[in-house]
């Protein structure tokens, strides 16, 4: 029996990746019903990193109140693995930009809800966390998400600081007596699919804080607030944040992160494939189906679809990725071991019409390379 493994990313704005795996599922056994599947849907670290995680794993998923990026109370949300032992969480469930959609401001936004996912899985025996930090409405270097687990930020007079971007301006101490002795003895791996520097024209505020609501004006403000931030980090704690690649994540909570939890950050794509034991899955396949939304040049820089066929290389398993839309530098992609790739657009549209008939398309796309397997003697 040919086995196909299919692991994909989410097309943004259309299909989750659970959606994408059942539809490719549900397409090629139409044509192919002798086959044998295994489903691995990847998540980058935003939305949906708890749903993959999940689905590839089993597990629970855990309803908590906790404080939104303005601090007012929400029902969030977080999973604990079948170990009971390890939790996933999506910074974005707590301090994401879609909970201030029509107030961003990161100025003031904090990720102190965060903190309180986490405490609450601490809280709970777990002694692992996997945390996903994608799509953040925060600048605010993860004060926010310390200070609930008991660091204190204090100003020239021992005050406490607001817990956002904006009172970083103020910070001159950082207070570690009270933090969860707990974060001392938990593996922290933080799903990180970028490499920005904390401060800078490269850091946090420069490249992402636009799109938080930041002007030119808020860019440059919240950007020395973060220098500050980094000094003072330096002075109380000996840690240089801004030579550590990604402590720009997330308007810097990945230098919070590993400030106050010796957090690791690493590529969001190497965490699941690890965690589901990827290599071991693939042992025995025949084939690999992966994609995501868009495929190009910058799907070498730890998108899903090139981190799965580094994978699959090392087994010798051939990948073909199924993409909504396929932009430019794809030979450098047929480098990395992908042998074909297959773009889902059947009828040149612009996106938003396309997106309403981007899962039959998906499955119409799926028919026609199952049938040309077919001719292949599957």
């Amino acid at each position: 029996m040919k086995k196909i493994v299919i692991a994909v990313d989410s097309f943004k704005g259309t299909m989750s990746s659970i959606e994408v795996c059942n539809i490719i599922e549900d397409g090629f056994k139409q044509i192919l019903p002798n086959i044998s599947t295994v489903k691995v849907p990847i998540a980058d670290g935003g939305e949906g990193t708890v749903d993959t995680f999940l689905t590839a794993l089993g597990g629970e998923k855990i309803q908590v109140k906790v404080q939104d990026p303005l601090f007012r109370e929400i029902d969030s949300f977080y999973g604990i693995l079948p170990d009971g032992k390890t939790a996933v969480i999506e910074m974005a469930a707590a301090s994401g930009l879609p909970l201030v959609e029509e107030e961003k401001n990161p100025r003031l936004a904090s990720t102190y809800g965060t903190g309180e996912l986490i405490l609450d899985a601490l809280n709970r025996g777990c002694s692992k966390l996997i945390i996903g930090i994608g799509g953040s409405a925060t600048n605010d270097g993860g004060v926010g998400m310390a200070a609930a687990l008991g660091v204190k930020f204090l100003d020239q007079d021992n005050q406490p600081i607001p817990l956002n971007g904006e009172g970083l301006e103020k910070l001159h101490h950082i207070d570690l007596s009270g933090k969860d002795h707990r974060l001392e003895n938990c593996q922290v791996l933080v799903a990180c699919d970028v490499d920005n520097p904390l401060y800078g024209k490269n850091g946090a505020a420069y490249i992402f804080g636009p799109q938080k609501g930041a002007d030119q004006e808020m860019v440059e403000y919240l950007d020395q607030n973060l220098q500050n931030y980094a000094a003072v980090l330096k002075k109380d704690l000996g840690l240089n944040v801004q030579e550590i690649p990604g402590s720009g994540a997330a308007g810097g909570l990945g230098a919070g992160l590993v400030a106050f939890s010796s957090a690791q950050l690493k590529p969001g794509i190497d965490i699941v494939l690890d965690s589901v034991n990827f290599s071991e899955v693939i042992s025995d396949a025949n084939l690999i189906i992966t994609g995501e939304g868009k495929i190009d040049g910058q799907s070498l820089r730890g998108k899903v679809p090139v981190g799965v066929a580094d994978r699959a290389g090392k087994s010798n398993v051939p990948v073909i990725a199924v993409v909504g839309d396929v932009g430019d530098e794809i030979e450098a992609i047929y480098k990395r071991g992908i042998e074909a790739i297959f773009s889902i657009n059947r009828v040149a549209v612009p996106f938003e019409e396309a997106r309403l008939r981007s899962k039959q398309d998906l499955f119409d796309t799926i028919q026609s390379i199952a049938r040309l397997l077919k001719i292949a003697a599957w």
